[in-house]
Protein backbone atom coordinates (compact mmCIF):
# COMPACT_ATOMS: atom_id res chain seq x y z
CA UNK A 1 0.00 0.00 0.00
CA UNK A 2 0.96 3.69 0.18
CA UNK A 3 1.25 5.77 2.44
CA UNK A 4 2.72 9.08 0.88
CA UNK A 5 -0.06 11.53 2.11
CA UNK A 6 0.34 9.89 5.46
CA UNK A 7 4.05 10.05 5.51
CA UNK A 8 3.69 13.93 4.52
CA UNK A 9 1.06 14.77 7.54
CA UNK A 10 3.52 12.88 9.93
CA UNK A 11 6.40 15.26 8.94
CA UNK A 12 4.31 18.29 9.33
CA UNK A 13 2.77 17.31 12.44
CA UNK A 14 6.27 16.54 13.73
CA UNK A 15 7.38 20.38 13.64
CA UNK A 16 3.92 21.51 15.64
CA UNK A 17 3.07 18.19 18.02
CA UNK A 18 5.81 16.51 20.32
CA UNK A 19 6.62 13.40 18.30
CA UNK A 20 4.06 13.96 15.93
CA UNK A 21 1.11 12.31 17.73
CA UNK A 22 -1.04 13.72 20.85
CA UNK A 23 -1.03 9.84 22.16
CA UNK A 24 2.49 8.10 22.32
CA UNK A 25 1.38 4.93 20.76
CA UNK A 26 0.02 6.02 17.97
CA UNK A 27 3.61 6.72 16.56
CA UNK A 28 4.41 3.36 15.76
CA UNK A 29 7.81 3.53 17.83
CA UNK A 30 7.18 -0.36 18.80
CA UNK A 31 6.92 -1.07 15.20
CA UNK A 32 8.66 1.11 12.72
CA UNK A 33 7.62 2.60 10.06
CA UNK A 34 4.87 6.10 9.67
CA UNK A 35 1.94 6.11 11.28
CA UNK A 36 -0.98 5.85 9.21
CA UNK A 37 -3.36 9.17 9.00
CA UNK A 38 -7.02 8.62 8.96
CA UNK A 39 -9.48 10.44 7.33
CA UNK A 40 -12.72 9.12 7.73
CA UNK A 41 -14.44 5.63 8.95
CA UNK A 42 -17.77 3.42 8.91
CA UNK A 43 -18.59 0.44 10.26
CA UNK A 44 -15.31 -1.86 10.04
CA UNK A 45 -13.94 0.51 8.24
CA UNK A 46 -10.93 2.95 8.38
CA UNK A 47 -10.22 5.22 5.40
CA UNK A 48 -6.42 7.03 5.63
CA UNK A 49 -5.50 9.58 3.70
CA UNK A 50 -3.91 7.82 1.03
CA UNK A 51 -7.39 6.45 0.39
CA UNK A 52 -6.57 3.03 1.55
CA UNK A 53 -9.71 0.92 2.99
CA UNK A 54 -8.54 -0.81 6.58
CA UNK A 55 -10.38 -3.33 8.42
CA UNK A 56 -10.04 -1.93 11.76
CA UNK A 57 -9.00 -3.58 14.85
CA UNK A 58 -8.59 -1.64 17.34
CA UNK A 59 -11.74 0.89 16.86
CA UNK A 60 -10.66 3.97 18.84
CA UNK A 61 -9.23 1.50 21.11
CA UNK A 62 -12.35 -0.19 22.42
CA UNK A 63 -15.40 2.49 22.41
CA UNK A 64 -16.70 1.31 18.53
CA UNK A 65 -18.38 -1.62 19.44
CA UNK A 66 -21.10 -1.07 17.04
CA UNK A 67 -18.82 0.21 14.58
CA UNK A 68 -17.44 3.52 13.60
CA UNK A 69 -20.34 6.46 12.46
CA UNK A 70 -23.40 4.48 14.67
CA UNK A 71 -25.85 6.53 13.26
CA UNK A 72 -27.82 6.37 16.32
CA UNK A 73 -24.60 8.17 18.41
CA UNK A 74 -24.20 10.32 15.25
CA UNK A 75 -27.78 11.48 14.88
CA UNK A 76 -27.49 11.89 19.23
CA UNK A 77 -24.61 14.69 18.86
CA UNK A 78 -26.21 15.84 15.87
CA UNK A 79 -29.25 17.48 17.47
CA UNK A 80 -27.75 18.12 20.66
CA UNK A 81 -24.95 20.50 18.70
CA UNK A 82 -27.64 22.12 17.17
CA UNK A 83 -28.85 23.45 20.85
CA UNK A 84 -25.35 24.49 22.26
CA UNK A 85 -22.12 22.43 22.91
CA UNK A 86 -21.11 23.24 26.37
CA UNK A 87 -23.02 24.66 29.20
CA UNK A 88 -20.81 24.38 32.82
CA UNK A 89 -24.43 23.47 34.32
CA UNK A 90 -26.59 20.87 35.14
CA UNK A 91 -28.71 19.22 32.79
CA UNK A 92 -31.65 16.42 32.47
CA UNK A 93 -29.41 14.63 29.88
CA UNK A 94 -27.13 13.74 32.65
CA UNK A 95 -29.36 11.94 35.53
CA UNK A 96 -30.98 10.15 31.88
CA UNK A 97 -27.47 8.25 31.34
CA UNK A 98 -27.09 8.10 34.92
CA UNK A 99 -29.76 6.26 35.89
CA UNK A 100 -29.46 3.97 32.49
CA UNK A 101 -25.36 3.47 33.78
CA UNK A 102 -26.54 2.33 37.19
CA UNK A 103 -29.73 0.12 36.35
CA UNK A 104 -27.36 -1.79 33.81
CA UNK A 105 -24.42 -2.24 36.25
CA UNK A 106 -25.05 -4.28 39.15
CA UNK A 107 -23.26 -3.04 42.59
CA UNK A 108 -23.27 0.48 42.16
CA UNK A 109 -25.75 3.40 42.89
CA UNK A 110 -24.28 6.81 42.04
CA UNK A 111 -21.40 7.19 38.86
CA UNK A 112 -19.62 10.76 38.45
CA UNK A 113 -18.79 11.74 34.64
CA UNK A 114 -15.52 12.91 34.13
CA UNK A 115 -13.99 13.43 30.69
CA UNK A 116 -11.48 10.16 30.39
CA UNK A 117 -10.39 7.02 31.75
CA UNK A 118 -7.56 8.42 33.53
CA UNK A 119 -9.59 11.02 34.90
CA UNK A 120 -12.34 8.25 35.90
CA UNK A 121 -8.85 6.16 37.57
CA UNK A 122 -7.47 9.18 39.07
CA UNK A 123 -10.48 10.49 40.77
CA UNK A 124 -11.63 6.62 42.23
CA UNK A 125 -7.91 6.47 44.06
CA UNK A 126 -8.13 9.52 45.88
CA UNK A 127 -11.89 9.20 46.72
CA UNK A 128 -10.73 5.48 48.67
CA UNK A 129 -7.78 7.67 49.74
CA UNK A 130 -10.03 10.00 51.51
CA UNK A 131 -12.96 6.97 52.20
CA UNK A 132 -10.60 5.13 54.05
CA UNK A 133 -7.94 7.60 55.27
CA UNK A 134 -5.41 5.72 54.16
CA UNK A 135 -2.38 6.24 51.57
CA UNK A 136 -0.95 3.19 50.18
CA UNK A 137 -2.52 1.67 46.96
CA UNK A 138 -1.67 -1.55 44.95
CA UNK A 139 -1.53 -1.93 41.37
CA UNK A 140 -0.22 -4.65 39.24
CA UNK A 141 2.65 -4.83 36.67
CA UNK A 142 1.24 -4.08 33.26
CA UNK A 143 -1.88 -2.95 34.43
CA UNK A 144 -2.45 0.59 32.89
CA UNK A 145 -4.64 3.20 34.54
CA UNK A 146 -3.88 5.92 32.70
CA UNK A 147 -1.36 8.85 32.86
CA UNK A 148 -1.64 9.52 36.08
CA UNK A 149 1.16 9.75 38.58
CA UNK A 150 0.05 7.39 40.72
CA UNK A 151 0.26 5.25 38.29
CA UNK A 152 3.06 5.25 35.98
CA UNK A 153 5.06 2.54 37.92
CA UNK A 154 5.41 -0.38 35.83
CA UNK A 155 2.31 -0.22 33.56
CA UNK A 156 1.82 -1.60 30.33
CA UNK A 157 0.55 -0.40 27.07
CA UNK A 158 3.05 2.92 25.60
CA UNK A 159 5.41 1.91 28.52
CA UNK A 160 6.22 -1.32 27.31
CA UNK A 161 6.04 -0.04 23.53
CA UNK A 162 9.09 2.10 24.63
CA UNK A 163 10.71 -0.12 27.29
CA UNK A 164 10.30 2.70 29.95
CA UNK A 165 9.21 1.08 33.26
CA UNK A 166 8.90 4.86 34.86
CA UNK A 167 8.42 8.45 33.43
CA UNK A 168 10.59 10.96 34.65
CA UNK A 169 8.15 13.76 36.56
CA UNK A 170 6.59 11.13 38.75
CA UNK A 171 7.94 11.81 42.48
CA UNK A 172 9.15 9.53 45.42
CA UNK A 173 7.26 10.49 46.90
CA UNK A 174 4.42 9.33 44.92
CA UNK A 175 5.97 5.96 44.21
CA UNK A 176 6.73 4.97 47.51
CA UNK A 177 2.53 4.57 47.82
CA UNK A 178 1.91 3.04 44.98
CA UNK A 179 3.09 -0.82 45.61
CA UNK A 180 3.16 -3.45 42.88
CA UNK A 181 2.15 -6.98 42.24
CA UNK A 182 1.96 -9.48 39.69
CA UNK A 183 -1.03 -10.00 37.93
CA UNK A 184 -3.18 -13.24 38.72
CA UNK A 185 -0.47 -14.01 41.73
CA UNK A 186 -2.49 -13.78 44.70
CA UNK A 187 0.10 -14.57 47.06
CA UNK A 188 1.73 -11.92 45.83
CA UNK A 189 -0.74 -9.88 46.76
CA UNK A 190 -1.68 -11.30 50.46
CA UNK A 191 2.19 -10.74 50.89
CA UNK A 192 2.06 -7.39 49.58
CA UNK A 193 -1.07 -6.47 52.72
CA UNK A 194 0.95 -7.96 55.54
CA UNK A 195 3.35 -6.08 54.74
CA UNK A 196 2.00 -3.28 54.90
CA UNK A 197 -0.72 -3.94 57.44
CA UNK A 198 -3.27 -1.43 57.79
CA UNK A 199 -1.88 1.26 55.26
CA UNK A 200 -3.86 0.32 52.15
CA UNK A 201 -6.15 2.13 50.93
CA UNK A 202 -7.07 0.65 47.72
CA UNK A 203 -5.98 -2.33 45.16
CA UNK A 204 -7.17 -1.22 41.62
CA UNK A 205 -6.30 -3.72 38.54
CA UNK A 206 -7.86 -4.21 34.84
CA UNK A 207 -9.74 -7.25 36.10
CA UNK A 208 -9.71 -8.66 32.20
CA UNK A 209 -6.31 -6.83 31.21
CA UNK A 210 -5.92 -5.25 28.12
CA UNK A 211 -2.29 -3.46 28.12
CA UNK A 212 -0.08 -6.64 28.18
CA UNK A 213 -2.25 -7.80 24.82
CA UNK A 214 -5.50 -9.63 26.54
CA UNK A 215 -4.75 -11.43 29.88
CA UNK A 216 -7.90 -12.88 31.39
CA UNK A 217 -7.62 -13.28 35.45
CA UNK A 218 -7.39 -17.10 36.47
CA UNK A 219 -10.25 -19.24 38.10
CA UNK A 220 -10.94 -17.59 41.48
CA UNK A 221 -8.49 -14.89 41.27
CA UNK A 222 -10.73 -11.83 41.18
CA UNK A 223 -12.59 -13.62 44.16
CA UNK A 224 -9.96 -13.65 46.62
CA UNK A 225 -8.56 -10.06 46.00
CA UNK A 226 -12.09 -9.76 46.72
CA UNK A 227 -11.53 -11.20 50.15
CA UNK A 228 -8.49 -9.30 51.07
CA UNK A 229 -9.78 -6.21 50.30
CA UNK A 230 -12.66 -7.06 53.11
CA UNK A 231 -10.13 -8.72 55.53
CA UNK A 232 -8.14 -5.22 55.18
CA UNK A 233 -10.45 -2.82 54.90
CA UNK A 234 -9.27 -1.84 51.82
CA UNK A 235 -11.62 -0.58 48.73
CA UNK A 236 -11.44 -3.25 45.57
CA UNK A 237 -11.19 -0.55 42.35
CA UNK A 238 -11.80 -2.06 38.94
CA UNK A 239 -11.01 -0.59 36.13
CA UNK A 240 -12.98 -1.40 33.50
CA UNK A 241 -12.32 1.14 31.21
CA UNK A 242 -12.05 -1.27 28.46
CA UNK A 243 -14.04 -3.61 29.73
CA UNK A 244 -16.82 -1.54 30.76
CA UNK A 245 -19.96 -2.23 28.52
CA UNK A 246 -17.85 -4.52 26.08
CA UNK A 247 -17.64 -7.53 27.82
CA UNK A 248 -21.66 -7.65 29.32
CA UNK A 249 -24.25 -5.25 30.33
CA UNK A 250 -22.58 -5.51 33.49
CA UNK A 251 -19.42 -5.80 32.76
CA UNK A 252 -16.31 -7.80 34.70
CA UNK A 253 -18.49 -8.19 37.66
CA UNK A 254 -21.28 -9.54 36.01
CA UNK A 255 -19.13 -11.82 33.71
CA UNK A 256 -17.48 -12.96 36.98
CA UNK A 257 -19.69 -12.43 39.48
CA UNK A 258 -17.42 -10.41 41.66
CA UNK A 259 -18.40 -7.10 43.61
CA UNK A 260 -16.01 -4.25 43.48
CA UNK A 261 -16.09 -1.39 45.78
CA UNK A 262 -15.75 1.49 42.82
CA UNK A 263 -15.84 0.93 39.55
CA UNK A 264 -14.29 3.03 36.45
CA UNK A 265 -15.27 3.60 33.04
CA UNK A 266 -14.47 5.12 29.77
CA UNK A 267 -14.29 4.12 25.96
CA UNK A 268 -17.77 2.60 25.20
CA UNK A 269 -19.27 4.51 28.10
CA UNK A 270 -19.26 7.89 25.81
CA UNK A 271 -20.01 6.46 21.97
CA UNK A 272 -16.34 7.39 20.67
CA UNK A 273 -16.68 10.66 22.43
CA UNK A 274 -14.33 11.97 25.48
CA UNK A 275 -16.33 10.67 28.57
CA UNK A 276 -14.69 9.13 31.64
CA UNK A 277 -16.90 8.12 34.72
CA UNK A 278 -16.40 6.23 38.45
CA UNK A 279 -19.11 4.51 40.12
CA UNK A 280 -20.00 2.60 43.53
CA UNK A 281 -22.20 2.63 46.50
CA UNK A 282 -23.98 5.27 48.08
CA UNK A 283 -21.30 5.23 50.90
CA UNK A 284 -18.44 5.16 49.00
CA UNK A 285 -19.97 8.07 46.73
CA UNK A 286 -21.40 10.26 49.04
CA UNK A 287 -18.03 11.28 50.16
CA UNK A 288 -17.60 13.47 47.01
CA UNK A 289 -18.27 17.32 46.60
CA UNK A 290 -20.50 19.03 46.79
CA UNK A 291 -22.15 16.56 49.80
CA UNK A 292 -18.46 15.02 50.99
CA UNK A 293 -15.00 16.16 51.61
CA UNK A 294 -13.25 14.24 48.34
CA UNK A 295 -12.94 17.43 46.09
CA UNK A 296 -13.84 16.15 42.18
CA UNK A 297 -14.52 18.60 39.49
CA UNK A 298 -14.53 19.59 35.91
CA UNK A 299 -15.46 22.26 33.94
CA UNK A 300 -16.53 19.55 30.92
CA UNK A 301 -17.72 16.54 32.92
CA UNK A 302 -21.39 15.96 31.80
CA UNK A 303 -20.72 17.75 28.23
CA UNK A 304 -24.00 17.19 26.61
CA UNK A 305 -22.61 16.13 23.64
CA UNK A 306 -20.59 13.29 25.37
CA UNK A 307 -24.00 12.86 27.20
CA UNK A 308 -25.70 12.55 24.09
CA UNK A 309 -23.35 9.66 22.20
CA UNK A 310 -23.37 7.87 25.51
CA UNK A 311 -26.60 7.82 25.94
CA UNK A 312 -27.18 6.55 22.18
CA UNK A 313 -24.67 3.81 23.06
CA UNK A 314 -25.91 2.18 26.07
CA UNK A 315 -29.60 2.37 24.69
CA UNK A 316 -28.45 0.34 21.89
CA UNK A 317 -26.47 -2.05 23.53
CA UNK A 318 -29.31 -2.23 26.45
CA UNK A 319 -32.32 -3.35 23.97
CA UNK A 320 -30.25 -5.82 21.98
CA UNK A 321 -30.38 -8.89 23.77
CA UNK A 322 -27.80 -10.86 21.51
CA UNK A 323 -24.82 -7.94 20.77
CA UNK A 324 -22.76 -9.70 23.50
CA UNK A 325 -23.37 -13.33 21.94
CA UNK A 326 -22.94 -11.96 18.63
CA UNK A 327 -20.08 -10.44 19.86
CA UNK A 328 -18.41 -13.44 21.71
CA UNK A 329 -18.83 -15.65 18.76
CA UNK A 330 -17.39 -13.30 16.24
CA UNK A 331 -14.50 -13.31 18.20
CA UNK A 332 -14.43 -17.02 18.89
CA UNK A 333 -14.46 -17.66 15.00
CA UNK A 334 -11.38 -15.13 14.20
CA UNK A 335 -9.79 -17.28 17.45
CA UNK A 336 -10.53 -20.50 15.39
CA UNK A 337 -9.14 -18.85 12.21
CA UNK A 338 -6.09 -17.46 13.57
CA UNK A 339 -5.10 -20.67 15.12
CA UNK A 340 -5.76 -23.21 12.70
CA UNK A 341 -3.33 -20.85 10.37
CA UNK A 342 -0.74 -19.51 12.26
CA UNK A 343 -0.69 -23.72 14.03
CA UNK A 344 -0.40 -24.86 9.77
CA UNK A 345 2.35 -22.20 9.49
CA UNK A 346 4.31 -23.69 12.23
CA UNK A 347 4.47 -20.09 14.46
CA UNK A 348 5.07 -20.63 18.13
CA UNK A 349 1.76 -18.65 19.54
CA UNK A 350 -0.68 -18.05 22.42
CA UNK A 351 -4.12 -16.81 21.80
CA UNK A 352 -5.75 -15.17 24.50
CA UNK A 353 -9.39 -14.26 24.33
CA UNK A 354 -12.84 -13.14 26.95
CA UNK A 355 -15.48 -11.88 25.08
CA UNK A 356 -14.83 -9.19 22.38
CA UNK A 357 -11.06 -8.76 23.50
CA UNK A 358 -8.73 -11.01 21.60
CA UNK A 359 -4.68 -10.80 21.15
CA UNK A 360 -1.89 -12.58 19.77
CA UNK A 361 1.28 -13.40 21.79
CA UNK A 362 4.25 -14.70 19.66
CA UNK A 363 5.62 -17.40 22.06
CA UNK A 364 4.13 -20.41 22.92
CA UNK A 365 3.75 -20.15 26.32
CA UNK A 366 0.88 -19.32 28.42
CA UNK A 367 0.36 -15.72 28.93
CA UNK A 368 -0.96 -14.96 32.35
CA UNK A 369 0.86 -11.62 33.43
CA UNK A 370 3.19 -9.09 32.87
CA UNK A 371 6.59 -11.40 32.34
CA UNK A 372 4.79 -13.96 30.63
CA UNK A 373 3.43 -11.25 28.33
CA UNK A 374 6.82 -9.88 28.16
CA UNK A 375 8.08 -13.09 26.55
CA UNK A 376 6.54 -12.64 23.22
CA UNK A 377 8.89 -12.24 20.07
CA UNK A 378 8.28 -8.45 19.42
CA UNK A 379 10.66 -8.94 16.13
CA UNK A 380 8.24 -11.73 14.74
CA UNK A 381 5.31 -9.05 15.41
CA UNK A 382 6.66 -6.34 13.90
CA UNK A 383 6.47 -8.17 10.64
CA UNK A 384 3.42 -9.63 11.61
CA UNK A 385 1.65 -5.95 11.93
CA UNK A 386 3.28 -4.42 8.73
CA UNK A 387 2.23 -7.51 6.79
CA UNK A 388 -1.35 -7.29 8.07
CA UNK A 389 -0.97 -3.77 7.45
CA UNK A 390 -0.04 -4.61 3.66
CA UNK A 391 -2.89 -7.15 3.29
CA UNK A 392 -5.82 -4.59 4.38
CA UNK A 393 -5.77 -5.15 8.30
CA UNK A 394 -5.04 -2.65 11.01
CA UNK A 395 -4.23 -3.97 14.69
CA UNK A 396 -2.89 -2.19 17.46
CA UNK A 397 0.92 -1.19 17.00
CA UNK A 398 2.12 -2.38 20.02
CA UNK A 399 2.41 -6.11 21.01
CA UNK A 400 0.83 -4.95 24.42
CA UNK A 401 -2.54 -3.89 22.62
CA UNK A 402 -5.45 -5.76 23.20
CA UNK A 403 -7.94 -6.26 19.70
CA UNK A 404 -11.25 -5.19 19.94
CA UNK A 405 -14.11 -6.93 17.64
CA UNK A 406 -16.76 -4.62 16.59
CA UNK A 407 -20.41 -5.84 15.59
CA UNK A 408 -19.88 -4.13 12.33
CA UNK A 409 -17.28 -6.80 11.19
CA UNK A 410 -18.83 -9.42 8.89
CA UNK A 411 -18.20 -13.19 8.51
CA UNK A 412 -16.38 -11.87 5.19
CA UNK A 413 -14.59 -9.63 6.91
CA UNK A 414 -13.11 -11.94 9.28
CA UNK A 415 -12.40 -14.30 6.87
CA UNK A 416 -10.64 -11.72 4.95
CA UNK A 417 -8.83 -11.34 7.85
CA UNK A 418 -8.09 -15.05 8.59
CA UNK A 419 -6.47 -15.20 4.87
CA UNK A 420 -3.96 -12.45 5.28
CA UNK A 421 -2.64 -13.73 8.43
CA UNK A 422 -2.71 -16.79 6.63
CA UNK A 423 -0.27 -14.92 3.85
CA UNK A 424 1.42 -13.20 6.14
CA UNK A 425 2.57 -15.94 7.88
CA UNK A 426 4.40 -17.91 5.48
CA UNK A 427 7.02 -15.08 5.63
CA UNK A 428 7.54 -15.25 9.34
Amino acid sequence: MIYQRSSQLFAEAEKVIPGGVNSPVRAFKGVGGTPIFVKSAKGAYLFDEDNNKLIDYINSWGPMILGHAFEPVVNAVIEKAKKGTSFGMPTELETEIAQLAVSMVPNIDKIRFVNSGTEACMSAIRLARGFTKKDKIIKFSGCYHGHSDSFLIAAGSGLSTFGVPNSPGVTQGTAKDTLLASFNDIENVKALFESNKNEIAALIIEPVAGNMGCVPPREGFLQSLRQLCDENNALLIFDEVMTGFRLAKGGVQELYNVVADIVCFGKVIGGGLPVGAFAGRNEIMNYLAPIGPVYQAGTLSGNPLAMAAGKAMLEALNNDDEIFTRLEEKTAYLHQGIHKVLTENKIDFTINRVGSMISVHFDKNPVFDFQTAKNGDNETFKKFFHGLLNEGVYIAPSAYETWFITDALTYEDLDFTINAINKVAKSL
